[in-house]
Formats: structure tokens, C-alpha cells, sequence
């Protein structure tokens, strides 16, 4: 008789947004980088302890959210010239699979969604730690990083200065600061 293989130890974590971080950054005008981000997010990550590459996670951005510090500029950038929050009130990724790079990091790639346009991207992964906090529930952490190019998903209003330089950078830097909270 023999027996059939434990079923692999699969946990699910729902990100928790009031400590964690959606933020962004780009060059400005050439000479500044400004930085941003969305303030309404929500996610959940299916980590297989047993086997970390067949980990997943999908995250939704409410657009509208944004949140450069500025409100004119926001208002801009929730408009069609960028991000058309109206029309287009979310921005997903959808984890397609996960490359192990050693004992704490790992590379995500998935597909992120802005403006209805995919495209796959890689986030760099640097595993955080796991802890219980004082009200007994157990909690993780990630910091991911990425860079897009935001034309590749229909993003391209734009200026030309004087100088001969555009208002702004077409690679958009991305940084999440992620802790997740076990569901039971």
C-alpha cells in the first residue's frame, strides 16, 4: 500500500493597506524626480510554504487614489492624459509565476493591467520576515520593486521644454512595501 503525498501547506494572506505601501516615482522636467502614491489597494497572497515558486498574488489599485501631494496635479493624472480613472477605475496584477533567487528574494512576474492594456512585468522580491502580533494573528513581509515604461500601456501625454527635455520620464519607477495578514 502506499501512500499518497501531504498535501502541499498552501496559506493565504490578504494584504493589509494601513501598513503597506503602493508608491511610484518619475522623473520631472529632467531635473527632479516626484513621487507619488495610491492610497486604496487591496491583495491576496497564496503562499505554498512547501514549494515558494508555486506562490501567487493578485493585487487591485483603485486608480482613483492616487496621490502626488499636489491636487492639481493629481487631478491631471487622474485624467485621460494618464490614468483616465473614470473610465478605467482599476489597475490589477495577476502573478503568473515565481522565480526563486535565493533564500529571501525571488522575482514575481505577472501581468499588471493599467488602462486595460497588459503587459508582463517582473517585480524583484525580498522576503521581509514573519511575526505574530500582540492580538495573535500572524503577519509577513515583502518590499518589491519594478520599473515600467508607461507608454506601454497607453500612457503618453507629454511636453516638450525649451530645453529640448519633456515634463515627463517615460520609465516609471514602482515600489511596494507589502505586510500581509494569515487568513484562518
Amino acid at each position: 500500500m502506499t501512500t499518497a503525498p501531504a498535501p502541499a501547506a498552501v496559506s493565504t494572506w490578504v494584504i493589509d493597506p494601513s501598513h503597506s505601501l503602493v508608491e511610484f516615482s518619475v522623473r520631472h522636467m529632467m531635473v527632479a524626480t516626484v513621487k507619488g502614491r495610491f492610497r486604496t489597494f487591496e491583495g491576496t497572497i497564496r503562499l505554498d510554504e512547501t514549494n515558494p515558486e508555486n506562490s501567487s498574488v493578485e493585487v487591485t489599485i483603485d486608480t482613483a487614489s492616487i496621490d502626488t501631494n499636489e491636487p492639481q496635479r493629481d487631478a491631471h493624472l487622474r485624467s485621460d492624459d494618464f490614468l483616465n480613472a473614470e473610465k478605467y477605475p482599476k489597475i490589477t496584477f495577476r502573478s503568473k509565476r515565481v522565480e526563486l533567487l535565493g533564500e529571501d528574494r525571488a522575482r514575481v512576474i505577472g501581468d499588471l493591467t493599467i488602462r486595460d492594456v497588459t503587459r508582463e512585468v517582473a517585480l524583484d522580491v525580498e522576503y521581509l520576515g514573519r511575526t505574530r502580533d500582540p492580538w495573535g494573528k500572524e503577519r509577513i513581509g515583502f518590499s518589491a520593486q519594478t520599473a515600467i515604461n508607461r507608454h506601454d500601456f497607453g500612457v503618453k501625454w507629454n511636453a516638450v521644454l525649451d530645453t529640448g527635455g519633456v515634463v515627463v520620464a517615460d520609465t516609471v519607477r514602482i515600489n511596494l512595501e507589502v505586510e500581509a495578514v494569515k487568513q484562518d
